[in-house]
């Protein structure tokens, strides 16, 4: 698998270069700025983007912004964000689309490897990761707006999960129920959220979406 890592502080891109090629990943390019994420971003054969938020010049969302152009250019792009701070409306961005494939974390998440690793893995493989510390700060408010607030404490802490990344069969075993149970909460969940089956829509990320945006 083919990636592109870009972070302007030199120390950390060459860990997350050496993380990555460790895990099996090819690092095509490590770059530092955004002018050079766009190009690379522009190959074809770039399987996957690990992208910080603030980048040169302005270090305010050059690296945000690089990756959604991209994700247009190439729907379904998978790009994983990383983050100094919480800051909800970057989610909300990448999940805009409603097409998966994205992940927002904090980059102290990189210290553990392991889930690092796999939270990139889950991205390219076209699944959705948000950070824990984003889901619980959003948590909170998340209620406040219709239809949020159709949905029953399970299913707001299905959903909750479920905005983590969490596949059906984690959503159950972190929760000590069955895979079935867990099945029924989730289409109650799109019911409630008025989330019909489409072919084109990727439901579990527009599920989290409209419970960002009643944040």
């Amino acid at each position: 698998m083919r990636a592109v890592i870009a972070e302007d502080q030199a120390l950390l891109r060459v860990g997350l270069t050496r993380i990555l090629e460790a895990s099996g990943f090819t690092v095509v390019d490590a770059v530092d700025n955004a002018p050079s994420l766009t190009r690379a971003l522009a190959s074809p054969d770039v399987d996957v983007a690990v992208v910080d938020v603030r980048m040169p010049p302005t270090y305010s969302t050059e690296g945000l912004v690089a990756a959604i152009e991209a994700r247009r250019a190439r729907p379904g792009f998978p790009v994983l964000v990383l983050s100094q701070y919480v800051e909800p409306l970057y989610a909300r961005e990448l999940l805009a689309s409603g097409e998966g494939a994205v992940g927002y974390l904090l980059k102290d998440r990189v210290a553990d490897v392991d889930g690092f690793v796999a939270s990139v893995r889950q991205v390219a493989g076209g699944g959705t990761v948000l950070d824990p510390e984003v889901v619980a700060g959003l948590v909170a408010g998340a209620g406040r707006g219709q239809p949020l607030e159709r949905l029953t404490p399970r299913e707001r802490e299905v959903l909750t999960l479920m905005a983590e990344g969490r596949s059906n069969a984690a959503i159950a075993a972190r929760l000590f129920v069955t895979e079935k149970a867990i099945g029924k909460h989730t289409n109650a969940i799109f019911t409630k959220l008025d989330l019909p089956p489409a072919s084109d829509d990727n439901r579990r990320v527009l599920a989290v979406l409209a419970w960002l945006d009643g944040a």
